[in-house]
């Protein structure tokens, strides 16, 4: 399934240069390591408790808009409900494709925005735009 979600992102970014954040990265890097692998992909990674030096730290309740600059897309994985508001504020402000791959079964809180639930191979998510 993780495969599966990188190569949708993966296919969004088409095989033009493409700015993607990764927001509340956690400790799970499979993703951002695939994606940061081709050449096409400027990745950044950014957490409010940053696990290492490769993350970037950033409280996306209060970004720092510098870091987002030019982002094409974002995702997130598992972000806490308390969170999906500030990624969808921030995706509208900046123009940016938003993907959020929630806990299974988990209600999004985007408020009155509505994401499209989208099914690729075996991984489900919802994008908005």
């Amino acid at each position: 399934m993780w495969d599966d979600f990188a190569e949708y992102i993966l296919s969004e970014a088409e095989s033009k240069n493409v700015k993607i954040a990764e927001i509340a990265v956690g400790k799970f890097d499979r993703i951002a390591d695939y994606l940061a692998s081709k050449d096409n992909i400027d990745l950044i990674k950014t957490d409010i408790a940053p696990k290492d030096e490769t993350v970037i730290k950033d409280d996306i309740t209060n970004p720092n808009m510098d870091l987002y600059k030019d982002i094409n897309i974002i995702y997130s994985i598992r972000p806490p409900s308390e969170l999906q508001p500030y990624l969808v504020k921030l995706a509208v402000e900046i123009d940016s494709q938003l993907i959020i791959k929630p806990l299974t079964n988990e209600d999004l809180n985007t408020g009155r925005v509505k994401m499209k639930l989208k099914n690729f191979k075996r991984a489900s998510f919802y994008t908005l735009r």
